[in-house]
């Protein structure tokens, strides 16, 4: 009986051995796809070299709409801010949940893609316009927007360019604001509102501010950002103004 209950113990042993390596192999697999998974969506949250080809506005040498939009149809723009990770085509899609987690080339992606609000008019002709983008930490999509509550980078960034298919729009930041995601003036499509009374408000919430003549059109850039609250809101404004044909932004 001593023997055959030596036999089982060691056997328990066993089977308890074999389940912790299990555990433990069960763990590092799954740490290390975490790892991995982590590195594949930061690293797609950024322009590929093929997409790059593209961009609109370029060296000349650029495919231009023609190809975005063979690529995606809900392709309306191309945003870029000099010296920051803002470079990306802008999509609308049929609702603001559509590019949420889908990339433009359809496919699904945590990061998203950087949107147009689906009640804005696709050409930028509305009084305001509004762009979404996800807050990545690796600074992708709109995650340098929440740098503009820096007094010094925001200074240091100006001015951007908005390229669509028939012209060229230069972008003027004058604001950064801090908000929620239940700000009516912001997170409206602005088409029948009173644009001075949104400046207004604009100018009360700005954490930075600089004058600016008023341009054509207004325009916003709003991302998440955690550290304003739970529904914390970084958003940065600037006028759109047309530049002449062949002029550098």
């Amino acid at each position: 009986m001593w023997r055959a209950a030596a036999r089982a113990a060691g056997i328990g042993n066993r089977l308890l051995t074999v389940m912790a390596g299990l555990l433990v192999f069960l763990m590092l697999t799954y740490g290390t796809y975490s790892l991995w998974d982590t590195y594949r969506v930061s690293k797609n949250a950024f322009v590929s070299a093929e997409l790059r080809n593209y961009k609109p506005g370029g060296d000349g040498e650029s495919a231009g709409f023609a190809e975005l939009r063979e690529l995606n149809p809900d392709v309306c723009a191309w945003i870029t801010i000099p010296d920051t990770h803002i470079d990306y085509p802008v999509l609308q899609g049929e609702n603001d949940m559509v590019y949420v987690n889908q990339d433009v080339y359809g496919e699904f992606s945590l990061s998203g893609a950087i949107f147009l609000a689906s009640a804005d008019s696709p050409d930028f002709s509305d009084g305001y316009s509004l762009l979404y983008g996800h807050h990545m930490d690796n600074g992708a999509m709109f995650g340098d927007v929440a740098k503009f509550t820096e007094k010094e980078y925001f200074t240091e960034h100006p001015d951007g360019a908005l390229y669509l298919p028939e012209k060229t729009l230069a972008i003027h930041i004058f604001a950064c604001v801090e908000t929620d995601a239940y700000d009516e003036r912001i997170y409206h499509s602005g088409k029948d509102e009173d644009i001075s009374q949104l400046l207004s408000h604009i100018r009360d919430k700005a954490v930075q501010y600089r004058e600016a003549e008023r341009g054509e059109a207004l325009i916003g850039l709003s991302t998440c950002a955690d550290d304003v609250g739970t529904n914390g809101r970084v958003v940065i404004f600037g006028w759109l103004e047309e530049t002449p044909a062949g002029r550098e932004v």
